[in-house]
């Protein structure tokens, strides 16, 4: 069942989007050579807490970091480890904040800058994150009253695919509000007829994501967290990701 916000519920998670955006702005300010992943999940759980929200990754079952951190070949759920960022790594934030008991998702991906940071690689990295972040807002753009989950699909896979690179196929976008992970789905692809997909509605909240790979969308669990996911292929991976409000207006970002 889709779960429709009032608008006050939406204000309560406008609220705590802004507290995401300030703080993942201010991770994604911190990443930087030399860096460790752990250093940045304890700035952004430090950062929540001061600003008077709670780490939403922390209420799923099992996982007891502020964020999943994904470098390079990592696609989702990567585990915050002491490895130390270095020159030119992928590094994929994704975090969430629990406000007055109503969740908002959010992520971005940036590259790890140098002086160094001057070749052809990097450039084609460059295209890479272009791409992922400009599909996101795409389907951002048709997430409004009277379309269908499946417009917002086909405009990521779209931009994803006219640049070579491949949708993942088994992790979506997904609804949000109360809990984390709410009806409907929202996939980055579509496999069906776009009649077939839930009609966006006013009220309803959910995160739009980009999930995607430089090669093949296979996907692979790593190592035995049971939470990092990689690029079975080990080609870079790319996420976005923004929670919206279906309002009359069009989509509402509520993580800005």
């Amino acid at each position: 069942m889709i779960n429709i916000k009032t608008k006050e519920e939406i204000e309560i998670m406008r609220l705590g989007g802004k507290i995401l955006a300030e703080v993942l702005q201010e991770v994604i300010k911190n990443i930087k050579i030399g860096i460790s992943e752990l250093e940045l999940d304890q700035l952004a759980e430090k950062l929540i807490l001061e600003k008077g929200g709670e780490p939403g990754f922390k209420k799923v079952e099992g996982y007891k970091y502020t964020i999943c951190i994904s470098t390079n070949e990592v696609v989702v759920h990567g585990i915050p480890t002491k490895y130390k960022l270095k020159e030119g790594d992928v590094v994929g934030i994704d975090c969430g904040v629990y406000y007055k008991g109503f969740h908002t998702d959010m992520a971005q991906t940036v590259r790890v800058q140098g002086s160094r940071v001057k070749s052809q690689k990097p450039d084609a990295i460059g295209r890479f994150l272009q791409t992922g972040e400009k599909a996101m807002w795409e389907g951002i753009k048709v997430a409004r009253e009277g379309n269908r989950v499946g417009d917002i699909s086909k405009a990521i896979q779209r931009i994803v695919e006219r640049q070579g690179y491949s949708v993942v196929r088994s992790l979506v976008g997904h609804g949000v509000g109360r809990q984390l992970h709410e009806y409907p789905e929202v996939p980055g692809f579509l496999d069906k007829s776009i009649e077939k997909t839930p009609k966006l509605k006013y009220g309803m909240t959910i995160a739009i994501e980009t999930i995607y790979n430089m090669g093949k969308s296979d996907v692979v669990y790593s190592g035995n967290d049971g939470w990092t996911i990689k690029s079975k292929d080990g080609s870079l991976s790319g996420l976005f990701e923004r929670t919206i409000a279906i309002t009359k207006d069009g989509a509402a970002i509520l993580t800005k």
